[in-house]
């Protein structure tokens, strides 16, 4: 169960990524409606690493976590803002998404 409380913690940070992003391009009030947003997810995505690593270890939680927040936050970026996706660069998230997956294997 705490995988999955992991898994959305991991998702959260990705939407607290997404909501930076979309403060820098916001104008006048829109720009502390997204930072609301930001600590919001941030606060949520805090509060499942916390209840996550009550039963799992620390370091893959923490690895598991950040891995989840940097590839979807790489993907958001490929599929919603047009970033570059080259074959390096899918070719580290591949890489990246293969540990995430073996971390959770070896964890007992």
């Amino acid at each position: 169960m705490n995988w999955l409380v992991l898994i959305i913690a991991g998702l959260f940070e990705v939407a607290f990524a997404f909501c930076l992003s979309k403060a820098k391009e916001a104008t006048g009030n829109g720009v502390y409606l997204w930072y609301v947003g930001f600590f919001i997810c941030a606060t949520i995505s805090f509060l499942l690493l916390i209840k996550a690593v009550q039963t799992l270890p620390i370091g893959t939680a923490y690895a598991v976590w950040t891995g989840i927040g940097a590839v979807g936050t790489v993907l958001l970026g490929i599929l919603v803002f047009k970033d570059p996706a080259n074959f390096w660069r899918v070719f580290f998230i591949v890489t990246l998404i293969s540990s995430i997956i073996g971390l959770k294997y070896v964890s007992h």
